[in-house]
């Protein structure tokens, strides 16, 4: 017995027994295959009075034994409670009605059985009456005093409360589960009331012997034994977590005992052959209870056992990623105890076993993960946790490489390793037994392959786990691997390619030791320094300032030396390249940009202040340094200035842009060369690997120069509605005498042809250079303009161009100096007003009515608006104004739009060509301007230096207008122009005299008559409408009841209300505007139609009526008037329609000839009094009108 192993498979036991004559017989065996055949038991929930909370076993196996058949032993040793039944079953077979049976014999079968089993401690027994199912019911009978079996046995044995008695129905013919339901519920009872008797039992035994260690004679190794026999009982029973409790608090024990008192024990560690190499979690090799139980076991061999119970009941339950990991801390733990005495051990033996036990361990996880079903994260800890142990494993070949010198005394094989060489002495006349570590002592090759094989595993299951830190730092150690061997290509290959695995996980520190490696294998391979090896370097200077040094080198000087060679190294790297090389965002450089720049004043260009950082330890030998700021759409800017070096630490630089239009810029890139070698950087949108925090834009703001080249694109003073488009293009040189100008526009979806453009104004005849579609200007004096025209695609589906205006030139002080100015431009491609006409025929004279409105928010001056024929004039058709002739300038706002109106009047019927609309016009904001710029000049014509204050006079008075409208309405009226105060009024003291004076003759500004200035033009041409017939109503009282002839209109006799008038209708036709003009034959179907005035008037006579019109002919109607109410009425209107020509179809249709019709007496009204006078009426008062 004390030889057994603990952990052995031990099941729970119930004993069976019966008659002698029924164990006997054939329906013994089958009672028997019928109850196992409801084994095991399942969902058993039990609860110990030692344990707060119930414990569910989903399965426990049961072994039915003879009860004879366990022997009471009486041993010292310490065995599980289940070595001996649980519960004892004694199973009758008889009728219930067999009364005399039972008292005859089967009752005292039953008591010898009952003795023998109730003198047994912490055994519970059943009793079992079968029965034929079809004999069951035959007992319920009132008449049946005697009793059935059931209740015998009942009552003669089953004396405390607890029901040990189950009768059950069965037959080998009706054999179900459900008979035994009742039977596995008692059985599931017993065998835990029994199991937990014991359980309390031996764990009084264990609180008594762990009370008693400090008495003398108390024995660690008897109380490991009597603890572990519990341990071994909950296994039985599957309580594996209650089994491994108790393992832990051995250990716990173990470790609570002091050095000097491990005299229960042998030595530390008694080696044997084959303690090196053999499995560490297996339980066969030793006989390790029997080494316990005699208190010789080594602690060597004891913590093993204890680790290999914890293990094996750990895998029961598949926790498998706390086993490797209790493995890893067992062996780095006891590895290092195992030091302090390694001068007693063979050579290599804590090396060798401890990567024996990690291979053998992982092997023994797999075995037990065959088991179980592990996916997802479960499974990533388990293979993470092998991979620990190969790792583990990996280590010890290091220190053995090291150690018999196939390694280099370096990193990353020198952690925890003695010098190349150097052994242990030791006193030990044995050797380790593991061949593998054995041929690699002797053999590098064979160690080489050992050692790439199982870091080859521990990588593969890192990178399974997504540890890859872990992975790539193997990798590194292969690296370093084939360097040592002197395969450079591959140890070349893979430090080159780990760096890029670090880099997004911060791992600067190993990213840098990396790349050096990298640059040192480079170097030892001697291999050319190409492009590959500049961008290791660069990588390595990252790393280097991202770690600040760390662990790079050992001391700084060596640092200093050793970057300044590379940098140097660089340079000579990057001068012999054949092309630009870029590198973005590398750290070794940072760069910060005033907000401002400055105006170089004496030239065209801007200055900007950079703040460099070299956070090298030594120079950087940069040749030049570009910033390029970004504007609206394509407008970019250039910053540049040539360096000789960047010292370590801050330089302030200036850099110059020789053309920069005005505005606010995002900082976009900048860039610091080094021979061919750019380095740049990104600041719109930085990376986050170089940023952990969220970084706003930095925003320049760019003054404008006054004084420099300017290029303005918009609509030309003069268009010609019908003509093709044009643009009108002004360079202005300002300070500078140009030797030569380049311009070129460009719009998406807008074609110009620069091939076409003219000067405007009086060089319209010269003719302009053209290269390449862009305009050449040539030998342009200083503070000069030139204008010209560049006609372009049509743009009416557009309501707007974005027009980009690229202008290269070059000046006569700086002719080899290059300066490009790009501007982008919205010019709207509709017109600042918009035209409606509105024609009234009378006769033979057209009065049209044009209303001008603006179709923006600013307001637009007026300075006159005429209509006019074609060149050669018309003949017989006159134009006249109906203003006057000394009309003032009207302003038109988006509130109040002007009209003006003209009469035509033609001798020859219909206007066939078209006349000409001419509006001479001008913007509020030109006009203000102009009148701005007027005053200024008169300001500053005694000034020193006129120029410089004028643009800055100008400025400073455009800007107070812009900021508040409210000098606009006293303008429109006077012309006064009141500036109004702005905070920049006293900047300067000259210019401030000098704005006062402006202001003063501004606000004594008057519209001057006629208009001045500059005007702009448009040419609309006007279609002059045809019409066919021209109508003219009149409707005339001729008298009334009382008058006895006809009367005027204005002499008429009072009206009354209620009095019958009587009137005519005249209709007057005419065809002078229409294609019947002078035909006399020429006929139409009219139909007039009076009004209906339902509340004014009552009209009768013929109200409606066709009539054929002739040229010049009047049609009369009669009709009488009735006005149904008193008051000045409006006559009725009397519309006139044309008839459908007969015969003649447009588009399908019959054709209707048109037709205006206006109403003479449209205005007029007549004065209807009320009816006054008296009546008299004669009553029948009541007499019999029979």
């Amino acid at each position: 017995m004390a030889n057994a192993q603990a952990g052995s498979s031990q099941r729970v036991l119930v004993s069976l027994a019966a008659a002698p004559h029924i164990e006997s017989s054939v329906k013994w065996n089958q009672v028997q295959s019928a109850l196992r055949a409801q084994l095991p038991l399942r969902n058993i929930h039990w609860k110990s009075a030692s344990h707060t909370s119930i414990r569910t076993i989903q399965e426990l196996d049961v072994d039915l034994v003879p009860l004879d058949s366990p022997r009471e032993e009486h041993s010292q040793i310490p065995v599980t409670v289940l070595e001996k039944p649980l519960l004892n079953i004694y199973i009758v077979v008889c009728q219930n009605t067999d009364l005399e049976g039972y008292k005859n014999t089967i009752r005292k079968q039953i008591k010898d059985w009952h003795s023998s089993v109730t003198t047994r401690k912490n055994q519970e027994w059943l009793i079992v009456h079968i029965i034929r199912p079809e004999t069951r019911t035959q007992t319920a009978n009132f008449f049946q005093l005697k009793g059935s079996v059931l209740e015998k046995i009942r009552s003669d044995f089953n004396t405390d409360k607890r029901e040990r008695c189950v009768q059950v129905a069965w037959s080998p013919e009706t054999d179900a589960p459900a008979v035994w339901a009742e039977l596995i519920n008692k059985i599931k009872d017993g065998v835990f009331t029994a199991f937990e008797l014991a359980v309390a039992q031996r764990e009084e035994e264990v609180k008594r012997s762990e009370s008693q260690r400090q008495m003398p004679g108390w024995n660690f190794c008897t109380f490991f034994i009597l603890k572990e026999s519990l341990s071994s009982s909950y296994e039985g029973v599957n309580l594996f977590e209650d089994a491994y409790g108790q393992y832990e608090e051995l250990e716990a024990s173990f470790y609570h005992l002091k050095e000097e008192n491990l005299s229960w024990f042998g030595t530390l560690i008694t080696p044997v052959s084959g303690d090196d190499s053999a499995p560490l979690l297996s339980m066969k090799r030793k006989a390790y209870r029997d080494f316990i139980l005699a208190n010789t076991i080594s602690v060597f061999d004891f913590r093993i056992y204890l680790l290999s119970r914890q293990c094996e009941l750990l895998a029961q339950r598949g926790r498998l990623n706390e086993i490797s990991k209790k493995v890893a801390a067992f062996l780095g733990g006891f590895g290092r105890r195992l030091r302090d005495m390694e001068d007693t051990l063979p050579p290599f033996f804590i090396e060798s076993w401890i990567y024996s036990s990690a291979l053998s361990a992982v092997e023994y996880c797999d075995n037990w993960a065959s088991r179980f079903s592990i996916t997802g994260t479960q499974l990533n800890s388990f293979n993470a946790a092998k991979g620990e142990l190969l790792d583990l494993a990996r280590t010890q070949l290091d220190i053995i490489g090291v150690t018999v010198g196939h390694l280099p005394q370096k990193s990353p094989f020198s952690s925890s390793c003695r010098s190349p060489g150097q052994r242990m002495k030791t006193t030990s006349t044995l050797s380790i037994s593991n061949s593998d570590i054995l041929k690699a002592i002797s053999d590098d090759e064979a160690f080489y392959k050992l050692y790439v094989d199982v870091t080859n595993r521990a990588i593969e299951l890192y990178t399974s786990t997504g540890r890859r830190k872990f992975a790539l730092r193997l990798h590194g150690s292969l690296a370093a691997l084939d360097l040592h061997r002197g395969e450079y290509q591959n140890a070349l290959s893979i430090f080159m390619s780990l760096p890029a695995h670090y880099a997004p996980h911060m791992w600067s520190s190993l990213e840098a030791f990396m790349l050096s490696r990298a640059l040192d294998t480079h170097t030892d391979y001697q291999q050319e320094k190409d492009t590959e090896w500049i961008h290791i370097l660069l990588s390595f200077l990252k790393s280097y300032v991202d770690n600040l040094g760390a662990e790079l080198l050992m001391h700084e000087k060596d640092q200093v030396e050793y970057i300044t060679r590379l940098v140097e190294n660089l340079h000579q790297a990057a001068a012999k390249l054949d092309s630009d090389l870029t590198h973005p965002n590398h750290p070794a450089v940072t760069l910060k940009v005033s907000p401002n720049a400055r105006i170089a004043e004496t030239k065209d260009g801007c200055f900007l202040d950079v703040t460099t950082q070299n956070h090298l330890p030594c120079v950087l030998p940069a040749d030049a340094i570009n910033v390029v700021l970004a504007g609206r759409d394509s407008e970019r800017c250039t910053f540049s200035a040539p360096v000789t070096g960047l010292p370590p630490g801050k330089t302030t630089l200036t850099l110059f842009c020789p053309a920069a239009a005005a505005g606010t810029y995002l900082l976009d890139s900048s860039e610091l060369r080094v021979a061919k070698l750019c380095l740049q950087w990104q600041h719109r949108k930085p990376p986050k690997a170089f940023s952990t925090r969220k970084e706003t834009p930095v925003l320049v703001y760019v003054p404008k120069d006054l004084l420099a080249l300017d290029v303005n694109v918009s609509q030309p003073d003069k268009i010609e509605l019908g003509e093709p488009p044009t643009l009108l293009v002004t360079v202005s040189t300002g300070r500078n005498h140009t030797k030569k100008a380049i311009v070129k526009l460009a719009s998406s979806g807008v074609t110009f042809r620069p091939m076409d453009a003219y000067y405007s104004g009086e060089k319209r005849s010269e003719q302009l250079q053209v290269v390449d579609n862009s305009i050449i200007l040539e030998d342009i004096p200083a503070h000069s303009t030139i204008s010209f025209m560049i006609p372009h695609s049509d743009t009416s589906a557009f309501q707007a161009m974005k027009i980009t205006t690229e202008v290269e030139y070059l000046t006569v002080p700086e002719p080899s100096l290059s300066r490009t100015i790009r501007m982008t431009q919205v010019i709207l491609t509709t017109l600042p007003i918009s035209v409606n006409v509105e024609d009234f025929f009378r006769g033979s004279r057209l009065f049209s009515k044009f209303t001008i409105s603006t179709t923006s928010h600013q307001h637009v001056r007026i300075c006159a608006a005429k209509l006019m024929t074609q060149k050669d004039g018309l003949d017989g058709v006159k134009i006249s104004s109906t203003a006057t002739k000394n009309r003032s300038v009207v302003t038109v706002t988006p509130a109040q739009p002007v009209n003006f109106l003209f009469h035509i009047d033609s001798a020859h019927g219909p206007v066939h060509e078209s006349l000409i609309l001419r509006i001479r016009y001008r913007m509020l904001r030109e006009e203000v301007e102009a009148v701005v710029n007027q005053t200024v000049a008169k300001v500053v014509v005694e000034s020193p230096t006129p120029h410089q204050h004028r643009a800055a006079l100008i400025n400073q008075l455009v800007e107070a207008l812009e900021g508040d409208a409210g000098w606009v309405g006293l303008y429109g009226i006077t012309g006064e122009l009141k500036v109004p105060d702005t905070p920049k009024d006293a900047a300067n003291k000259e210019t401030a005299e000098l704005l006062k004076k402006a202001k003063e003759l501004l606000k004594d500004h008057r519209h001057p008559c006629p208009p001045e200035g500059k005007w702009r033009e448009i040419t609309i041409p006007v279609d002059v409408p045809h019409m066919n017939i021209v109508a003219s109503v009149s409707l005339q009282i001729l008298s009334t009841p009382f008058s006895d002839s006809s009367v005027k209109t204005g002499s008429l006799p009072p009206l009354y209300a209620g009095q019958p008038m009587s009137a005519t209708i005249s209709i007057r036709t005419s065809f002078h505007w229409g294609s019947g003009v002078g035909n006399k034959e020429h006929r139409y179907m009219l139909r007039y139609d009076v009004e209906e005035m339902v509340r004014d008037w009552l009209v009768s006579g013929p109200k409606r009526g066709d009539f054929t019109a002739a040229d010049g002919e009047t049609k009369v109607v009669p009709i009488t008037l009735i006005a149904l109410h008193h008051g000045e009425l409006a006559l009725p209107k009397v519309s006139v329609t044309a008839l459908p020509l007969a015969g003649e179809l447009t588009m399908g249709s019959m054709a209707i000839p048109s037709i205006e019709t206006f109403q003479i007496y449209g205005a007029e009204t007549v004065l209807v009094l009320p009816r006054g006078g008296r009546s008299t009426f004669v009553l029948n008062m009541g007499s019999n009108c029979n």
